[in-house]
């Protein structure tokens, strides 16, 4: 049977909004509970669920002390998932990520390989300093969160759903450090700044460290309810005119097309990949159904626009010397874009 003969699905549109204000009410709860343990960082907690209740990875780059850890952790509490973290250091080897196969014997003295797994299988997976490890290290992470297996000595290993990788990187100090190829950072659905606390914000911090009080993290959904409501994210509908808004985003990226503004023709190398478009939409769900609605809208689509396309730009060498911020240049990407075309 072709596509064009499949059946149409049909969606009841009275239970589809019923399975969003319940998605909304979990997304909140989940996101109220992390609030108790990570201040003054909405933002990113906000990409990280979008990205975990949609299947995708963060890139956080941002100083140490942020609560990056933290972060993971709390996100492993409330979603009760299994949480691993790697150091990533220059000596580091694919082998001590994904595992290897040691030679054994059993019960009748015959010797036999036997692979034994790397911290990679878990669920929650923090890459902390990710671009410390050399650029063979760090592709052996370009399977595993792309399809979420494992491939050694021809078989396939799959990783427990949901899985999510939250990378780490330091933007001050640069030595020693492998900057991140771009298929990897395409593989990233979000890279996320993490600003610095201000100064209410740092003295809660700076209370909560001393006087060491204890905050109970409520389990709120497990793995498997995770899993049920991605299969909402489907339901929610797209309009054309939305999914061309998308698409027309990512464009305006590229020099060489028609959306372009001045200053990206004049200082970018290299626009978003297709993936981009992709995550616009993916990330545009979870947003509209975080508030209650089963369909899409144009905001929605911009919200997380920095994030998704920043750092899938290239500059050229003029918008390097210049030490350009992409995410201006994605902001006037968006402000160029007019909702109809």
């Amino acid at each position: 049977m072709s596509l064009a003969d499949a059946p149409a699905v049909t969606i009841d549109p009275e239970m589809l909004e019923a399975e969003a204000k319940q998605f909304a009410l979990e997304f909140s709860a989940v996101r109220e509970a992390i609030g108790r343990v990570i201040v003054g960082q909405d933002r990113t907690v906000e990409a990280a669920l979008t990205a975990i209740f949609c299947g995708g990875n963060v890139l956080l780059e941002g100083v140490p002390g942020l609560g990056k850890t933290e972060l993971v952790k709390a996100l492993s509490r409330v979603l009760d998932l299994d949480f691993r973290r790697i150091q990533f250091t220059p000596d580091l080897m694919p082998a001590d990520i994904i595992g290897t196969s040691v030679m054994s014997s059993d019960e009748h003295g015959k010797y036999r390989f036997e692979f034994r797994k790397g911290p990679i299988f878990t669920q929650l997976l923090l890459a902390d300093e990710i671009n410390r490890a050399s650029p063979k290290t760090q592709s052996a992470l370009l399977e595993t969160m792309q399809e979420h297996s494992v491939t050694t000595s021809g078989t396939i290993h799959q990783l427990k759903e949901p899985f999510f990788v939250l990378a780490t990187q330091n933007p001050i100090e640069q030595e020693g450090t492998y900057p991140l190829p771009e298929a990897q950072l395409d593989r990233f659905m979000f890279k996320v700044v993490v600003p610095f606390l201000n100064r209410a914000e740092l003295n809660e911090v700076v209370s909560r460290t001393i006087l060491k009080t204890a905050i109970e993290i409520p389990k709120i959904i497990d793995g498997d309810r995770i899993m049920t409501l991605r299969k909402t994210l489907d339901k929610v509908v797209v309009t054309d005119a939305l999914r061309d808004y998308a698409v027309r985003l990512v464009l305006a990226t590229h020099p060489g097309t028609d959306f372009a503004p001045p200053r990206i023709r004049q200082f970018v190398k290299w626009g978003a990949s297709p993936r981009a478009a992709q995550a616009l939409i993916r990330a545009a769900r979870v947003r509209a159904l975080a508030e209650g609605r089963a369909h899409v809208a144009f905001e929605d689509i911009r919200h997380f626009a920095s994030e998704v396309l920043g750092h899938r730009m290239l500059l050229n060498y003029d918008g390097q010397a210049e030490n350009l911020d992409l995410a201006e240049l994605v902001d006037e990407c968006v402000k160029s874009l007019s909702e109809t075309m």
